[in-house]
């Protein structure tokens, strides 16, 4: 232990003496570790956000979303097919196997949104009874869209946390009425506030529910006015059984859907599952990409590492044969050579460290994208700083080791 404690003592004083040097050196490892850090970081944050994202869309879901086309093309294929519609979600229900129900939704575009004197923008949805259990909608009070209201196409509406904050400010708002376009509404529910904006994962957009509005989708069927050419329905998302397989599924809703459409090919349907596996094999290229840009970068480092310890065993040759004069072994010239090196390796990668850590803060709070530090990722940057460091003064560790006593006590 005592050995230890005076190579240590011995290698820092070492360094302290050529403080420019010493610091030039560790910048390679500080740069190394702290590109690991923050790409792992950010690769860590960006597989988080697509995950909660693909959450959002279900991955035991198989969504059909209506296409959007030019005026032209929607003219020639309304020839074929209304596009997405209640007998699509009631067809799908009955002849698809492994469906456990399916959820319709449509999207209306308001040109006001009133209540209370006050106005706010909101995207307006209307959707079924069962639209919970397809989208995680939590409460904040009162209750969501029933089948009651569902049946008797209630003028009833469930708004978001922002939507709420706009029309009522912080009063209670169950109860109250809410009008979007000539529509009266009663306020029977309000959402819980949400982290995330509109997004997309994927290319698949994801909307935030802060300013929305979701009433039965019987309602704004029959009460609200519609675009002759728009289809009754904008998206149906498809529960599937604990078993179903997605990807098969998603296979029979699309021939199901051709045959009801003509042939129209005026929806997508996509399969979060599928999502969700392309999405963690994307990551993972990623962070094999970024590991070995960042290892390009700790090798370099290693090299300085090598360079400036050949640099010490020619600067301290004669040292080293005084040394060999009193009686030092060769394995302890090898020895301290190593305890430098780890020393540059190490204090390298505790400030790459600090500055990974630094970079993956000033991402998060400035560019609003999350990011994920992990313990792992720390110990492996660090661990491999310290072993590349250690790999790099070997050979010179060794050059000094191998010096004749009496040729270094001539060295000048």
């Amino acid at each position: 232990m005592r050995k230890l404690i005076d190579a240590f003592t011995t290698a820092l004083g070492s360094l302290a003496e050529h403080k420019l040097r010493t610091t030039l050196t560790m910048l390679g490892m500080m740069f190394g570790v702290g590109a690991v850090i923050a790409m792992l970081s950010i690769g860590a944050g960006a597989e988080k956000r697509a995950l909660a994202l693909i959450d959002r869309l279900g991955t035991r879901n198989v969504v059909v979303r209506g296409k959007t086309f030019k005026q032209e093309e929607l003219e020639e294929i309304r020839k074929k097919s209304i596009g997405l519609s209640p007998r699509d979600v009631e067809a799908i229900e009955e002849a698809v196997p492994g469906v456990s129900f399916a959820a319709p939704e449509l999207e209306v575009e308001p040109y006001q949104i009133l209540a209370a004197g006050t106005k706010t923008k909101a995207q307006v949805y209307g959707v079924g009874a069962r639209h919970r259990d397809v989208v995680p909608l939590p409460l904040a009070e009162g209750r969501f869209v029933d089948e009651p209201d569902e049946k008797h196409h209630a003028q009833v509406c469930v708004i978001g946390a922002a939507a709420r904050r706009d029309l009522f400010g912080y009063e209670p708002a169950l109860g109250k009425d809410v009008k979007v376009n000539d529509l009266w509404c009663e306020v029977i529910g309000v959402l819980a506030p949400e982290g995330n904006a509109t997004s997309s994962v994927e290319g698949i957009a994801v909307s935030s529910t802060e300013h929305a509005i979701f009433m039965p989708f019987t309602t704004a069927l029959r009460k609200l006015e519609h675009d002759p050419l728009k289809a009754p329905l904008g998206e149906i998302v498809v529960r599937l059984e604990a078993k179903a397989p997605a990807g098969e599924t998603g296979a029979v809703i699309g021939t199901l859907l051709d045959r009801l459409h003509g042939g129209a090919r005026d929806y997508d349907i996509i399969v979060p599952e599928a999502l969700l596996q392309h999405s963690k094999q994307t990551q993972q290229l990623f962070n094999l990409v970024m590991g070995l840009i960042a290892g390009i970068s700790l090798l370099v480092g290693g090299i300085g590492i090598m360079n400036i310890m050949l640099a010490s065993v020619l600067e301290q040759t004669r040292e080293i044969g005084v040394r060999r004069a009193v009686g030092a072994r060769r394995s302890d010239i090898r020895f301290q050579f190593l305890v430098t090196a780890f020393s540059l390796a190490m204090f390298g990668g505790l400030a790459g460290v600090a500055m990974g850590l630094g970079i993956a803060r000033g991402v998060a709070a400035y560019a609003d994208w999350p990011t994920v530090v992990t313990s792992w990722s720390i110990v492996l940057s660090l661990g491999v700083s310290v072993v590349v460091g250690v790999s790099s003064g070997l050979y010179p560790a060794m050059r000094a080791a191998r010096l004749d006593p009496i040729q270094a006590l001539h060295a000048e």
